[in-house]
């Protein structure tokens, strides 16, 4: 049994929103679950009791119902393959076997008609979910999709092999394979269907735009680590969390760990938002959309991970922030001493200023200090 740690209000100057359909969108998904038959029974029950529609509800808040559903659907289909394959099954430190049965998956999300693993739960699902995201999107963004789910299978494999092994990675390999493992990547598309626009592949492809997306990632699976260390640290088996590593790579107590976390990911969120205002002046609708949605993907992350049974686990009552601080612990420009990321820095200037000008769901921010999860918010895009 893990450390009890108690988390503080972190920074989240992103105000919060939810789709007014989100009790609807979530009965729909554990209808859904139940239909295709995710996962055991007994993680099926659990997965169900997640609030997994409020999330998905939270991430794209003004998105076309019918996305927000696919959304919903697909996220509680990956926690029935991190939670049943992965963390709780028998695969999950067989990295060989894990993997084939990953690429069989796989080869149902490129092609939902091939004629394999007609039996298997999980596949139907995906069979289901692919289907449905190619009515709702183009073939471009379902290879988007199909190519982000590779990197997310390829990470839970290398993660099965420290499983395996019960060893803890290097701090820079932990932040690379935490970009994909956290199944982040496997989201963008679907902020673009969510919406009903194609993002310029070239414009999402460029520097700026890539680093402001995987800056997201970083808030989001830091905070998720923050919010899941106590629930991982509390199981029998092996975990990687950002705490355990940062106190293998340094050294640290648990809460000395901890509080350099909260330190990363502010130094991070104020990176987003730099890059955010840096992006938006040039920006078209479409990258002003995408942009705006990562920003509500980071926050309704955030106010899910605080509020769902998940994490907070009522049985043994995990030591969570009921709401959130306005200003960062950490606003330094300096890049952090990880190889992998510090290039983001790179793109641009050294702040001189204070951040101003934020687009108006950041701007109008400052006066909800202690916002709690559920609060709609009226601000628009930029």
């Amino acid at each position: 049994m893990g450390p009890e740690l108690t988390v503080p209000p972190i920074f989240s100057p992103i105000p919060p929103a939810i789709h007014p359909s989100h009790a609807a969108i979530d009965a729909q998904t554990t209808a859904w679950a139940q239909a295709i038959g995710i996962g055991s029974d007994e993680l099926r029950g659990r997965l169900v009791q997640h609030d997994i529609g409020s999330f998905a509800a939270r991430v794209l808040p003004d998105g076309r119902e019918s996305v927000v559903g696919i959304l919903s659907d697909f996220v509680l289909w990956l926690f029935g393959v991190d939670d049943g394959y992965c963390e709780e099954g028998e695969l999950g430190s067989r990295p060989g076997e894990l993997n084939a049965a990953l690429q069989r998956l796989l080869r149902v999300a490129q092609n939902p008609d091939v004629p394999m693993l007609l039996d298997d739960p999980l596949a139907g699902g995906l069979r289901d979910l692919r289907r449905r995201m190619s009515e709702h999107g183009t073939d471009g963004q379902a290879a988007l999709w199909v190519n982000a789910l590779r990197e997310y299978f390829s990470s839970v494999v290398w993660e099965a092999e420290h499983r395996r092994s019960g060893t803890v990675p290097g701090l820079n390999d932990y932040t690379l394979m935490r970009l994909y493992d956290g199944a982040t990547t496997v989201v963008l598309p679907l902020l673009e269907m969510g919406h009903g626009y194609v993002l310029d592949q070239d414009e999402r492809a460029g520097d700026l735009v890539r680093a402001a997306a995987e800056t997201a990632s970083f808030v989001i699976t830091w905070d998720n680590d923050l919010f899941s260390h106590h629930k991982e640290s509390r199981g029998t088996g092996f975990y990687l969390n950002v705490v355990r590593v940062l106190e293998h790579e340094y050294g640290l107590s648990p809460a000395q760990a901890l509080d350099l976390a909260i330190s990363q990911r502010d130094r991070v969120m104020n990176l987003f938002l730099r890059l955010r205002k840096h992006l938006m002046p040039a920006a078209g609708p479409h990258l002003r959309q995408y942009l705006h949605n990562l920003g509500t993907y980071i926050r309704g992350a955030q106010d899910w991970g605080i509020s769902s049974v998940r994490y907070t686990t009522p049985d043994d009552p995990a030591g969570l922030p009921t709401a959130f601080r306005d200003s960062p612990v950490d606003d330094s420009d300096k890049p952090l001493d990880i190889p992998v990321i510090s290039w983001w820095w790179d793109l641009l200037p050294a702040r001189t200023a204070p951040v101003d000008g934020l687009p108006a769901d950041v701007a109008s921010a400052g006066a909800r200090r202690g916002t709690r999860p559920g609060r709609k918010d009226s601000s628009v895009v930029g």
